[in-house]
């Protein structure tokens, strides 16, 4: 349970805490970032919560996150783990589960792919664009990407790819500001391949303590819920950057399988909490 949302609190499930309010958590990141000043590279991998009312078959209610946060470090470098993670899980999957594959049917060629690093990489404005080019009058610029928006970018390329750079409004307060643009953050969505969608998500934090808190401010937050969270900033930081992965989804993917809720034993669906 957490006291604050680190990423929005339309979508919380609220509880009582005894005599105040609580949420169970939506992601363990802002706990991570009080642990990596202290420890330089850490992870939490646990489950978290989401109140979205969504019917896709990449969402699920509960799921299971791993989610590192690493000291002294800046969103490229970020990018390079996160592209070495996930090359090496297909290739530990091609290595040590052959079995399971031909269980489930999995063309292993199409998995070969996405071991060859680096992966590519799309800035949100030439996806904007790239999305307009070839029919989606939906979209425009500043708007957050759909399930089909996702699947089209992700077809245009072999492997997975990154889409860097989203606009502020569309993404959560402690994301770093762009050097040079005052309306996008340092950040990236990984895509995967085959209409899977997003399986990481992840960004360079912001280290300014007057600027979180105008942000803190300008998204409705209660800033002594985020006190502590600031104090990490008040005599000063260091460049830091994390990302999460979404387990079920990402195994979803991996598998070749239909539906995320495949990809866990207790499926918790809207409408739908009895296993």
């Amino acid at each position: 349970m957490t006291g604050s949302a680190p990423e929005g609190t339309t979508d919380l499930f609220e509880t009582n805490y005894f005599d105040q309010k609580a949420y169970l958590s939506q992601s363990g990141q802002l706990y991570m970032e009080a642990a990596a000043m202290a420890f330089g590279k850490v992870f939490s991998f646990g489950p978290t919560f989401r109140a979205e009312k969504s019917k896709t078959r990449r969402h699920l209610i509960e799921f299971w996150m791993m989610e590192p946060e690493m000291a002294f470090m800046h969103q490229e470098e970020s990018l390079q783990i996160q592209e070495e993670y996930v090359a090496f899980l297909v290739q530990n999957l091609l290595d040590n589960c052959d079995y399971a594959l031909h269980v489930l049917e999995r063309d292993r060629t199409v998995l070969e792919k996405y071991t060859k690093l680096p992966y590519p990489r799309i800035s949100y404005d030439d996806a904007v664009t790239l999305l307009q080019e070839n029919g989606f009058d939906d979209i425009e610029w500043g708007e957050d990407f759909g399930a089909p928006h996702e699947t089209f970018i992700a077809n245009s390329f072999d492997q997975p790819v990154f889409i860097l750079n989203y606009p502020k409004d569309t993404k959560p307060f402690y994301m770093k500001p762009h050097p040079t643009r005052e309306d996008i953050v340092i950040c990236a969505d990984l895509i995967a391949p085959e209409g899977y969608g997003e399986i990481i998500g992840g960004s360079e934090r912001a280290t300014d303590y007057n600027y979180l808190l105008e942000q803190i401010r300008n998204h409705g937050l209660d800033e002594n819920e985020y006190s502590w969270y600031l104090d990490l900033r008040r005599y000063g930081s260091v460049p830091h950057a994390g990302f999460g992965l979404g387990l079920e989804r990402a195994v979803t993917w991996l598998a070749g399988i239909e539906h995320v809720r495949e990809a866990i034993p207790f499926p918790r669906l809207l409408n739908r909490i009895y296993p």
